[in-house]
């Protein structure tokens, strides 16, 4: 990796509060959600926080979540063979487990693995999305280790007429897209309604030489991987003059992906999240909100061979079938939100959460409930920011844990912010960690952390940036033993320096970003010192684009270190640095054509051992927005 790329975009985070215009005009606070459970002007919230609104996703033209999150602070992307292919994120160098995912405030993956599928959300159905790094067990309850990503899907405006919009994408690699949406709203109501396709012919997922390695996917298949994914979305929402409003959201994907595999090498996957939330002021310092949301997530896996084709008409599937997975989750929550005093709030609630599978594999237990009571104190005192929270979850399979978090926060006088926190949090067993594949439970016990941190951060004039310093230690990880079964038999320490700059002045749109990191195996034995897979100590991304009347031309460069695929470090994952090269032609106010040019110089390199990744890759864009 090249070193002097981190070193800009870390530099870049502390250079920014002197290049700061301080003439700049006044800007609208942006508020988050997903940091404290309810609605926060971004300047009051302790931890670090990165958004990508719905103008990044436009310029940066990604064609998957991952395009989205790939260099940003803290996290690392591991794939396993290009678009529709599995996709595992690990954030500040915990395990791909130790993430919360929501949608629309429903959490999502599967309740076998925990894993949500990254690689089938639609990137045209987002408006926006919040990254939050540290933990968060405290309002969540489990997984929330590393921190919580919350996806928010596209909807209309009160007040907006009927609006259309229309895109189609055509690439490299038999790629295409569409997707149609309609949204609107009345003088108090709003929606929106979405359908989209995707299609690739792809690449061949695992490179040639896997089977005799002992690795990868076990088998030679040189073959193209095609994948296919629909989706479909609803939004919308009314909210009556006395403030009570009501909203409720619905995706739901479906796919065919190919891959290679010698005991199956098709999967047809649906996932869907569904959920309503009413909120209401039951007195002028009280709000209450009663929310409910159901994710499901059907696989079905095949067997077919090298010879495959994405054309199931004369698949016969149904003789093929070499397992299945179905699972559900159902979730419901109470919370209320007090406000105490001028800069004084309290919010408190119940979460309760109910999971069940059904799979070919025979799980001793197939179905657990979880309860969860949270409080959360927010407290401004001039320059002084306080936030003191606290959960207790009851698990019918793990029992009862407790976790807590504490942040201070003090503002100078020219804006900058001093951030110091402690926060514990756990992660519950998976039904797979518990059961799989042997039947019999192994009795885990949940993973357990605790982290404290220390963060800079300032706003000032056009720019924003901010600094953060951690360290996270793990225990009770769970590894496996010389019967490959599941058992805790590891720690971790993970220590890590994030930083992240950003700015929009004068046409210019400046992002970068920069961690450095030590996920480090803390065990007493032949692996003490080793790196966690998959984990790159250095990473670093910078995004650079400038509108030049009716023409927008930038670029993307992400670098990576070298990492290790397995947790004996003998398998090496080298270095890379990749850039893209992206351009929009506005062509009016409702139609724009794009095109960008991924990896531009058709670097080969691997994120998880002997699965390829895409090349130089070409995408091309006609969209309808109409007054974009």
């Amino acid at each position: 990796m090249k070193k002097t790329l981190l070193a800009a975009a870390l530099l870049l985070s502390i250079a920014a509060a002197h290049a700061a215009d301080e003439g700049a005009p006044d800007r609208l606070d942006p508020v988050v959600v997903t940091a404290n459970r309810v609605a926060t002007p971004l300047d009051e919230v302790l931890a670090p926080v990165t958004v990508i609104t719905r103008e990044d996703i436009e310029r940066l033209q990604p064609v998957s979540v991952q395009d989205l999150l790939t260099g940003l602070p803290g996290v690392t992307i591991a794939n396993a063979g290009g678009i529709g292919q599995q996709t595992s994120l690990f954030m500040r160098g915990t395990n791909s487990s130790h993430t919360l995912v929501l949608l629309d405030g429903v959490r999502v993956g599967t309740v076998g693995a925990g894993l949500p599928a990254y690689e089938q959300l639609p990137v045209e159905q987002i408006d926006h999305i919040e990254i939050v790094r540290g933990p968060r067990s405290a309002l969540y309850g489990s997984d929330a280790i590393g921190g919580v990503i919350q996806i928010f899907t596209r909807n209309g405006q009160a007040g907006e007429a009927p609006t259309p919009t229309l895109s189609l994408t055509g690439g490299s690699h038999g790629y295409s897209a569409g997707q149609a949406g309609l949204s609107g709203g009345t003088r108090n109501g709003w929606y929106n309604a979405s359908l989209g396709e995707q299609y690739t012919a792809g690449i061949n997922a695992c490179r040639i030489g896997a089977a005799a390695a002992f690795a990868g996917c076990f088998t030679d298949e040189p073959d193209h991987d095609a994948s296919r994914t629909y989706n479909g979305a609803l939004f919308g929402g009314y909210r009556w003059d006395d403030g009570t409003e009501l909203t409720g959201s619905w995706l739901r994907s479906k796919g065919d992906i190919e891959y290679d595999g010698d005991f199956q090498n098709l999967t047809r996957r649906s996932q869907q999240v569904a959920g309503t939330k009413l909120a209401f002021d039951v007195l002028a310092n009280w709000r209450m909100a009663l929310s409910l949301g159901q994710n499901q997530d059907r696989a079905d896996n095949y067997l077919n061979g090298a010879d495959k084709t994405l054309d199931f008409v004369h698949y016969g599937l149904d003789k093929a079938r070499v397992g299945y997975l179905y699972s559900k989750r159902n979730q419901a929550s109470w919370q209320n939100d007090f406000t105490l005093a001028k800069g004084q709030t309290l919010s408190a609630g119940v979460d309760f959460q109910q999971e069940k599978l059904k799979s070919d594999t025979d799980y001793l237990k197939d179905s657990r409930n979880n309860t969860g009571v949270f409080a959360l104190y927010q407290g401004l005192f001039g320059p002084h920011e306080i936030q003191l929270s606290a959960r207790h979850d009851h698990n019918t399979q793990f029992g009862n844990h407790t976790t807590g978090s504490a942040a201070y926060g003090f503002r100078f006088d020219n804006g900058m912010k001093i951030t110091a926190s402690y926060g514990t949090a756990f992660h519950a067993p998976t039904f797979n960690d518990e059961f799989y594949p042997y039947g019999a439970p192994v009795n885990l016990n949940p993973e357990t952390s605790r982290t404290a941190e220390i963060g800079l951060s300032a706003r000032p004039g056009i720019w924003n940036w901010a600094v953060n310093a951690y360290q996270t230690t793990v225990d009770d990880l769970i590894g496996f033993d010389a019967n490959f079964l599941p058992v805790n038999v590891s720690k971790a320490r993970i220590r890590g320096l994030e930083g992240q700059v950003g700015a929009d002045v004068d046409g210019w749109h400046v992002r970068a970003y920069g961690t450095l990191q030590q996920p480090e195996n803390r065990d007493s034995g032949v692996q003490e010192g080793n790196l966690l897979a998959r984990r790159p100590e250095r990473t670093a991304r910078v995004d650079l684009d400038k509108d030049l009347g009716r023409f927008t031309v930038g670029g993307s460069v992400y670098a990576a270190g070298y990492s290790y695929d397995d947790a004996a470090n003998t398998r090496r994952l080298g270095g890379y640095t990749t850039a893209d090269l992206r351009a929009t032609w506005h062509v009016d106010t409702d139609w724009s054509v794009q095109g960008r040019v991924a990896n531009v110089a058709d670097k080969r390199y691997e994120t998880a051992a002997f699965y390829n990744q895409l090349g130089r890759t070409v995408y091309l864009t006609v969209r309808f927005a109409p007054g974009h």
